[in-house]
């Protein structure tokens, strides 16, 4: 959770210099290129039937393409800052998504996450309407776009899990994530020469193999180790991170208003995530 938040600023600096259908293309050819021999090694040759596939690439579309065109574009016209509290608001969504969607019941609880989370989006939002910063709060809605196909790609993961390993179906992921973006990424091909600057060509690689391998990687290891409910509360490190990152390296801002945003939106990720007690 914690490389998940540093990577919002690292998307941020990736958006200002290359395509973001380059950017999101490179990284999942990257990931395929670790990922492959990961999932042979790991959990041998599986072959997914043709219903799995189909909604693996549906997983692909949403929380790939759609989730990385939502926050790549969104942090060229906002903070990393403001882009990692818009991102808090993922379990929010997923639990409304499921009641919508699944028609799952959400708890007292789920539902309090969720007006917490639209505090928090509106704390944000309202304040740069107010102060006219067009840019920001359309680009927080961009991102926010981006949470709503990470949302569907995890709702989507509900219907097929266990039935293809975890390394395996995000191989998949990545192959036919990359196989949408490559189109949209050749018209701006002449774009690859900026990464012959070692610092832009190493945050491309931090950000491919921390986001689509190694973050997988840790999140599932540790899911064996311990509930998925206490495993959830660590959620709260993805806006921590991106701010601490946002304020000590990128030099943004924080203000009162983020303050406030960022309370909000910590309360909802606890709220959404922390493991219920037991029944006696």
């Amino acid at each position: 959770m914690a490389l998940v938040g540093a990577n919002v600023g690292v998307a941020k600096l990736l958006a200002a210099a290359l395509p973001i259908p380059m950017i999101a293309c490179l990284r999942c050819l990257l990931a395929c290129a670790v990922l492959w021999p990961l999932a042979r090694i790991m959990e041998g040759r599986v072959r997914p039937g043709a219903s799995a596939l189909r909604n693996l690439a549906l997983q692909a579309l949403f929380g790939t393409a759609l989730y990385n065109a939502g926050l790549l574009a969104g942090l060229r016209l906002t903070t990393a800052l403001e882009g990692g509290l818009v991102l808090a608001t993922l379990p929010a969504v997923v639990a409304l998504g499921s009641a919508l969607w699944l028609r799952e019941r959400l708890s007292p609880r789920q539902w309090a996450a969720a007006g917490l989370a639209a505090g928090g989006m509106a704390a944000i939002t309202l304040a740069r309407l107010g102060d006219g910063a067009e840019g920001h709060w359309l680009g927080n809605l961009l991102v926010f776009g981006g949470v709503l196909g990470e949302a569907a790609y995890v709702l989507l993961a509900k219907r097929i899990a266990g039935s293809v390993p975890v390394v395996t179906a995000s191989l998949w992921m990545q192959a036919f994530s990359a196989a949408m973006l490559l189109p949209l990424s050749l018209p701006g091909i002449g774009a690859l020469a900026a990464l012959a600057d070692p610092r832009l060509a190493g945050l491309l690689v931090f950000h491919s193999l921390t986001a689509s391998v190694l973050c997988l990687l840790l999140w599932y290891a540790g899911l064996r180790r311990v509930p998925a409910g206490v495993a959830g509360t660590f959620t709260a490190f993805l806006p921590a991170t991106s701010l601490l990152v946002a304020v000590a390296v990128l030099g943004e801002a924080f203000t009162a208003v983020h303050g406030v945003g960022f309370v909000l939106m910590a309360a909802s990720l606890l709220l959404a995530t922390w493991p219920r007690r037991r029944q006696s």
